[in-house]
């Protein structure tokens, strides 16, 4: 497959080139995972609709800590890579293969052992509990499945690869949807069947490409040594972004938390508008990704003239996606929650607020990816956690002061909306602020 060297030619046509298989791959993620709610949603029930939305915030959060382990690595992997130190790159892609497995392995076993206390902590309702408990059960048996597929992209797109785990994306997103009506409609098995069809899509491409990934590396002779002296290194990346993805979804789980104390109308309403927010937003999630590998090359090869390029580029382009994304959103609020839950009025209701809310403020979360993946190309990740601690922060005070003093709520989805804002402007700070630098005095701190 083709590899893109983001040192030369337009900062707009590179990164570009990278996104579009990221964003296709991740229009086929999200179909993936919005094919679980759109056939419990239809066929199953509000109950088990609201279970699995319950879930996939726990989940959601789960996976998080494994791709920002993932992505951290990547970030290293691709300076390396610019810089050609082909044994350093060769022994932390060993250390880092090691260290995230060995963690994927320990939450796996962990979570299925404390299940039951969990779900309570995160108030589950009792009508779907039983439901939430089955789905995850099998889905976290499957973690390490997921742990090898993040890998292997992150080894491939670290040097500018965004294709292959394009190809095993669609394929397991093939095998989710069709196993999904195959479980549900053919083999009645509840909501069991959306597991089994997750289950079986993360082996599918779990496995073969973490396989091509060390074939594309062989020349490196790649061993499973874990090198103590550059776990420093190695952790410091993929822990800290780690940290920072699983402070983002833990503040998403808080809310849940408290979305979870309304009606089953309006949890089912939520699980509903978060899968459809993050297919809306995924191109500037993606945007955000691309320019941290541009910058991450960028900053190896010693390019700053580069870098400050990439930043307007990725700016402009994320605005003009979440601009159109939003109006869309706006006008067809209604109709995309009723391809989910037709019958339920409340439900449309409820989702059609939440969707008009968060979607008419997309520019905002755009913004702020793009603020992240600059500050993981850099390698300067306390910028990246402080503007995920306020962004965050600021959701979870706002919405539970709001709904304690008897708003309803629609406040929790405008609590969102201020904690983007106000990320942004601090992120915009923090990039004129190392802009003065030329953006080459910056650590992995």
């Amino acid at each position: 497959m083709k590899e893109i060297n983001m040192t030369t030619g337009s900062a707009t046509k590179k990164i570009l080139l990278y996104t579009l298989p990221i964003l296709i791959g991740n229009v086929f993620q999200q179909i993936y995972s919005l094919s679980d709610t759109l056939v419990v949603g239809r066929f199953l029930g509000s109950e088990a609709l609201a279970a699995v939305g319950a879930s996939s915030a726990l989940m959601v959060f789960i996976t998080s800590i494994i791709i920002g382990l993932t992505l951290g690595s990547s970030v290293l992997f691709a300076n390396l890579y610019a810089e050609k130190n082909d044994y350093k790159l060769s022994r932390a892609m060993s250390t880092s293969m090691i260290f995230i497995i060995a963690i994927a392995l320990f939450m796996s076993i962990v979570l299925i052992v404390f299940l039951n206390p969990l779900l309570r902590l995160f108030q589950v309702p009792s009508e779907s509990f039983l439901y939430a408990k089955q789905y995850l059960y099998i889905v976290l048996s499957g973690l390490v499945f997921l742990t090898l597929f993040n890998i292997g992209s992150s080894m491939l797109r670290a040097i500018g690869n965004s294709r292959t785990p394009l190809i095993f994306l669609i394929i397991s997103s093939s095998v989710n949807v069709l196993f999904d009506f195959v479980f549900v409609l053919w083999i009645p098995l509840g909501v069991k069947g959306p597991a089994l069809s997750t289950l079986l899509a993360q082996i599918a491409s779990g496995i073969p490409i973490f396989i091509i990934a060390l074939k594309r590396f062989k020349y490196l002779d790649i061993r499973l040594i874990f090198d103590i002296k550059l776990f420093r290194e190695v952790g410091s990346y993929a822990i800290l972004t780690s940290l920072q993805q699983s402070i983002m979804n833990f503040g998403i789980l808080l809310i849940q938390g408290l979305v979870n104390t309304f009606s089953v109308a309006v949890v089912a309403a939520f699980a509903i508008g978060v899968r459809i927010d993050a297919f809306a937003y995924m191109p500037a999630q993606d945007f955000g990704n691309a320019f941290s590998i541009y910058t991450s090359q960028n900053k190896g090869a010693k390019l700053p003239g580069r870098i400050r390029g990439g930043f307007k580029s990725a700016i402009v382009m994320s605005s003009i996606f979440c601009g159109v994304i939003s109006i869309l959103i706006f006008m067809f609020a209604p109709n995309l929650i009723m391809l989910f839950s037709p019958k339920n009025t409340e439900v449309i209701v409820e989702g059609a607020k939440y969707l008009r809310i968060e979607g008419a403020f997309y520019i905002f979360i755009g913004y702020l990816f793009i603020h992240y993946g600059f500050n993981r190309g850099l390698g300067n990740f306390k910028y990246s956690i402080i503007l995920t601690i306020i962004s965050l922060g600021t959701r979870v005070f706002l919405s539970y002061l709001f709904v304690g003093i008897g708003y309803g709520v629609e406040s929790i989805w405008f609590s969102i909306v201020i904690g983007w804002i106000i990320a942004d402007i601090t992120g915009f700070y923090m990039y004129h602020k190392q802009k003065k630098n030329d953006f080459l005095n910056t650590k992995a701190l």
